[in-house]
């Protein structure tokens, strides 16, 4: 998070970027991310020296600390009392052996608005056969799922309710059945078979006719489709409809309209910035989403054209395989104040 005051609101700065990949090649890919992205990596939260009065919240004494200096906090992150850290439990994806998934959350007081800072990381697609069998997928509900967990952490009764960004790899998916009908419709379909086990371990998708050109080949970890232009132009934006997976949250979690292309799977090869890896269908997998009452500290300036920018981070150079994603916006004058009279009122006028 980057914070700077300035009229007419206070400017943020959310960032989510997955950044294992870049340790696959440190030599060529971290100068390529360091050159686009110019903060730093993992989880920091940078505020500029201009703005005061400045809290974090203890989860441990329950009260807000004045924030001076500098804090790292790097050992044993789940008893550290500025911050809650959890994984999701290993019965909620058990092919893993064990799980590093789950969610970091801070919470912070800016220009007197409190809110919530959730980084998470949910559950990937382990196998594009079995994605393929069902729509929606049965990764899709063990997502929904995990996000369900998270979002029911922190709104429940511990701490006071605020409004709340969650943003990081959240591992969406387009709708990997409804995406292979729509881009094979006059396709012929083959399927392979293990000669040991007799279980599917390919599919062969061709034209009709064309000498029977291949369009698609799936396997657990292979999608590769003879024209990945269709991933790119327009920005993807054709293939939103199959992007379903939030839509069960829709009362919860809002998220500005989506005008970048899939953020992953991109190709590793330092020279190939633009390319998909031919691995999984390309999906935006990494997003910026808020609580509906977070929209209320986001300045609408009918002056200034793009106030709030949602976008990613370096389109045409190689950043590992997910491009960084990014939501900038201004906390409006007052904002805070004015939530917590809506929700004061709220509260006296429950039964």
């Amino acid at each position: 998070m980057a914070g700077k005051a300035a009229a007419p609101g206070t400017a943020v700065l959310l960032v989510t970027a997955n950044v294992g990949s870049l340790f696959d090649d440190p030599e060529n890919l971290q100068k390529n991310w360091l050159r686009e992205f110019y903060q730093a990596l993992g989880s920091f939260y940078f505020l500029h020296e201009s703005l005061k009065n400045i809290y974090q919240f203890d989860f441990k004494a329950k009260k807000y600390k004045k924030v001076a200096g500098k804090e790292i906090y790097s050992d044993t992150l789940e008893s550290t009392p500025m911050l809650e850290k959890e994984k999701f439990p290993q019965d909620y994806f058990p092919e893993c052996k064990w799980s590093r998934k789950g969610f970091v959350r801070t919470r912070w007081c800016v220009a007197d608005c409190a809110f919530d800072l959730v980084n998470i990381h949910l559950f990937h697609d382990a196998s594009n056969l079995v994605a393929w069998e069902t729509s929606p997928s049965v990764y899709s509900g063990i997502r929904h799922k995990a996000l369900g967990y998270v979002l029911d952490r922190i709104i429940d009764q511990r701490f006071e309710k605020v409004s709340y960004f969650v943003f990081g790899d959240f591992n969406f998916r387009l709708d990997s059945k409804s995406v292979v009908e729509t881009l094979c419709t006059q396709a012929t379909m083959q399927t392979v078979r293990a000669a040991d086990t007799n279980e599917v371990v390919k599919l062969i998708f061709r034209e009709s006719d064309n000498d029977r050109k291949v369009m698609l080949q799936l396997e657990k970890k292979v999608f590769h489709y003879f024209n990945q232009e269709v991933f790119r132009d327009n920005n993807g934006t054709a293939l939103l409809e199959f992007d379903k997976e939030l839509s069960v949250f829709k009362d919860r979690l809002y998220e500005l309209d989506i005008s970048f292309p899939p953020s992953y799977p991109y190709s590793e090869d330092s020279g190939q910035g633009r390319q998909y890896m031919n691995t999984r269908c390309p999906a935006w997998c990494d997003r910026v989403l808020m609580s509906p009452s977070a929209r209320e500290l986001i300045l609408k300036s009918e002056s200034e054209e793009k106030v709030v920018t949602y976008d990613h981070i370096g389109p045409n150079v190689c950043m590992g395989d997910h491009k960084p994603v990014f939501l900038a916006f201004r906390i409006a004058p007052g904002a805070g104040k004015r939530w917590q009279r809506q929700q004061r009122a709220l509260r006296e006028t429950s039964p």
